[in-house]
């Protein structure tokens, strides 16, 4: 279902998921700016890609693709991996940071539910409900081992040379694989066996606190 169908039906509705979504698509997209800037390269900082000003990472199309069929994308960060070197270490973290954000939004989201001030108030349960289960989602898509998705870049920095090569003509289709993957449900067991494994992570983070 997409957004407008949600804004036609229920502005408040809208706003509650509208909101939080925008925020964590743009927080993913930031993260993997900063960690590569960590790691020598600096081309979204040149960019002016590091803010979290939401005119600057809308993507026109992926945000139509959003309100019509619930299903969209923002501007990518560019990220310069000849710039990282041939460090597997910095190719993994950049590619895993913008999941890592989402995870920890998450997991940062479920904590506050856990105090009464926030839980027993319904309205702001419901929105940490919603910025918790949003992150959640962002994370396991994104961790999908599919160009353009960051699980693949994860993936290729196992993979040899001629394997990384291979995947990578992927990327031109990848948005319509994953389309068409999403669409006939093939892609659902992976997402949801994924949400488990960060869920898991999630109760390990708890137990490690407490």
């Amino acid at each position: 279902m997409g957004l407008l169908s949600v804004l036609l039906k229920d502005p408040i509705i809208f706003l509650s998921i509208a909101v939080p979504l925008g925020f964590s698509v743009i927080a993913h997209e930031v993260a993997h700016g900063r960690v590569a800037l960590l790691f020598g390269d600096d081309t979204a900082k040149l960019s002016g890609r590091l803010s979290l000003n939401p005119m600057l990472h809308l993507d026109p199309v992926g945000t139509i693709a959003l309100f019509i069929v619930g299903f969209g994308w923002a501007k990518p960060v560019p990220v310069n991996y000849n710039k990282l070197g041939n460090s597997r270490l910095a190719i993994i973290s950049v590619s895993l940071a913008g999941c890592v954000t989402n995870i920890l939004i998450a997991t940062v989201a479920i904590f506050l539910l856990q105090f009464e001030r926030f839980g027993a108030n319904p309205s702001f349960a419901q929105v940490l409900l919603i910025v918790a289960r949003i992150n959640i989602i962002l994370g396991a898509f994104n961790l999908i081992p599919i160009p353009p998705l960051d699980g693949s870049r994860v993936l290729m920095a196992f993979l040899p040379y001629e394997a990384q090569q291979k995947l990578a003509r992927l990327e031109p289709y990848g948005f319509f694989i994953l389309i068409i993957l999403i669409f006939t449900g093939v892609l659902t067991p992976v997402i949801l066996l994924i949400q488990k494994l960060i869920l898991a992570l999630i109760g390990i983070l708890f137990s490690s606190v407490k």
